[in-house]
């Protein structure tokens, strides 16, 4: 399953910046433990989907994950060996735009020992630097 957005007003974006800190969702709203960006960065969505795997694969059904992002952002490339110019290029994948402090995902009704250990194998997966935070730490 690839993580996308069902319908976008427009097919190509500009690059932008990642700059700045989270000011929004920088802190747990749904679960007891977490995971938190600690670089500015583009997650694509098969970093997602890799994630939500190990998740799903550990916690065998026991407790509960929240994903606090979705890859909103399309990202475009053009083919190897192409003169400049003629266009910009057709669409590659899609990104969500992270920014440091951001709460990535977050896990419930699992002890937190496991949580710890599940989410270290996630940080794995992920591109950016993240740090594993509780309720009290957040």
């Amino acid at each position: 399953m690839l993580l996308m957005p069902r319908k976008v007003k427009f097919r190509k974006a500009q690059k932008g910046k990642t700059r700045g800190i989270a000011t929004l969702g920088n802190e747990l709203h749904f679960g007891e433990y977490g995971l938190k960006a600690l670089d500015n960065g583009l997650i694509r969505g098969n970093h997602m989907e890799a994630s939500r795997l190990v998740i799903a694969r550990k916690m065998k059904g026991a407790g509960k994950m929240w994903m606090n992002i979705f890859p909103s952002k399309p990202v475009t490339k053009k083919p190897a060996e192409t003169r400049m110019g003629k266009g910009k290029g057709d669409l590659d994948h899609w990104v969500a735009v992270v920014k440091r402090g951001k709460v990535i995902m977050e896990l419930g009704g699992v002890p937190e020992d496991f949580a710890k250990q599940i989410l270290r194998l996630v940080a794995f997966k992920l591109p950016i630097k993240t740090k594993f935070v509780t309720r009290n730490t957040a």
